[in-house]
């Protein structure tokens, strides 16, 4: 076994690096010649088969086992773990909840009833746009026009792919390799961080402010190559900041004669009352923006639009036509009609306000009993909590559900820790949002329980 593990791996180590072996493990993995269960040789043993060091070596274990691809156990060796066994591992801590509470503020979804009405849009419709071809333009002409003159710096064209997620993953899939260093917000995005784990890069998590990215976190982190950075520059999810022009501008700066990508998840569209501050204004070249219409017009449009640097978007679309190819035109057309009609953008509007008014409201009255919520906008509140356990499961038994703070933190979350509510989804009426946030501020305040979440 050692002898025909160490003749694959030689044959797949295209560079003398950490990252080198880390890769020609995770191809060996994947042409099946390794599987879960199996012993890696000793460091020694591969150092010496391989002309490498030993600390090469152990730099590449490390790698593997930051990835989940690997574990090792002291003198047992170092051990393949069951790739299958990754998927939404955070997602799920943060989301996977009874579906019995009567007020189930946990998901991140937007409401329901504020969604713009469809009917107008589907009226207009009589026939599916015509296909030619599974070559014709994947975007509608006027969809593609209107998204353009609405883009927050100047682009070529845009794709309209199946949501931000699609987004990202066919990002990660194209752009990044194994071992690759990326940036991500601290607390951030569960699913993300769960599909950057499931490529094996070595994620950075950088703090945010007020302001955006904590600029000394990410200056540090830049002192050594990172592939990209993964940011939301309004309504971050789940701290509600929204970047300011200052931040955005002093990022580009740090991004001087780098090859860093930015990817911005702006699911904050059509809600947000603020401008949007794009690092695309300063680093088109670097720039990878998606803009999300799932919390704005509905999360079953399953729609969102793109714009990318010249060779990621040739990647991108090559990738889609080994796939799906292009997103429904039928969903696009639906979108379109949704975006030029007067109807439909004051029912945004309205839900704009609405938003604004429910977290306002909790908000402040949360300050009142002594709870600071950070953050200025969006449909989730970031509260800190005591513990966060404790918390969790005293709002679980008065029926409110809300997801514990853990799956959203990259580092360590220090004392106590935070839980993230979906103000968004909050029933209206100052004696109901009243309520609500008293029922937060006390479980904010509860302390004593043993068992804390981690």
């Amino acid at each position: 076994m050692p002898h025909a593990t160490l003749t694959a791996l030689e044959a797949r180590l295209d560079s003398p690096s950490a990252k080198g072996l880390a890769h020609a493990v995770s191809a060996t993995i994947r042409d099946g010649l390794l599987v879960a269960g199996d012993r890696l040789p000793p460091i020694r043993t591969v150092a010496a088969e391989l002309a490498l060091s030993p600390t090469t070596v152990s730099a590449a274990w490390a790698l593997l086992a930051r990835s989940g691809t690997v574990a090792t156990d002291g003198r047992r060796g170092t051990t393949v773990l069951d790739h299958r066994a990754g998927g939404t591992v955070r997602y799920r801590a943060a989301l996977d909840r009874p579906s019995t509470f009567d007020h189930d503020l946990s998901t991140g979804v937007p409401d329901p009833a504020l969604l713009p009405d469809l009917g107008r849009a589907l009226a207009g419709l009589r026939t599916a746009p015509t296909t030619g071809s599974y070559l014709d333009d994947p975007v509608l002409p006027a969809l593609a026009e209107a998204l353009v003159a609405d883009w927050p710096f100047a682009v070529e064209e845009v794709a309209v792919v199946d949501g931000a997620m699609d987004a990202m993953d066919l990002f990660v899939r194209t752009q990044l390799r194994f071992g690759d260093r990326v940036v991500v917000e601290d607390p951030g995005f569960p699913p993300l961080v769960d599909l950057l784990e499931s490529v094996g890069v070595q994620l950075v998590g950088v703090a945010v402010d007020e302001e955006g990215l904590d600029l000394t976190a990410l200056g540090a982190a830049l002192r050594e190559p990172v592939a990209a950075i993964f940011v939301q520059p309004r309504a971050q999810n789940p701290t509600g900041v929204t970047m300011t022009s200052r931040r955005a501008g002093a990022i580009a700066r740090l991004l001087a004669d780098s090859a860093t990508i930015v990817v911005e998840d702006d699911s904050a569209a059509g809600l947000s009352p603020s401008p949007l501050v794009s690092l695309g204004q300063w680093r088109p070249e670097q720039t990878v923006h998606i803009r999300s219409f799932s919390k704005s017009h509905g999360p079953d449009l399953r729609l969102a639009a793109v714009s990318a640097p010249t060779a990621v978007r040739g990647a991108v679309n090559g990738r889609r036509q080994l796939g799906q190819g292009w997103s429904s035109r039928l969903l696009q057309q639906v979108l379109l009609g949704l975006l030029t009609d007067d109807v439909a953008t004051a029912q945004v509007q309205t839900a704009a306000r609405t938003y604004a008014a429910r977290r306002a409201r909790v908000v402040d009255r949360l300050r009142e009993r002594g709870v600071e919520v950070g953050g200025t906008e969006g449909i989730n509140i970031w509260v800190p909590v005591q513990d966060e356990t404790a918390a969790v499961v005293r709002l679980a038994s008065q029926g409110i559900g809300v997801a514990p703070g853990t799956p959203f933190r990259i580092g360590p979350g220090g004392e106590g820790g935070h839980i993230r509510v979906t103000v968004g989804l909050a029933a209206d009426g100052d004696r109901a949002l009243d309520g609500l946030a008293d029922a937060l501020a006390d479980a904010a305040q509860t302390a004593g329980w043993s068992g804390r979440a981690r």
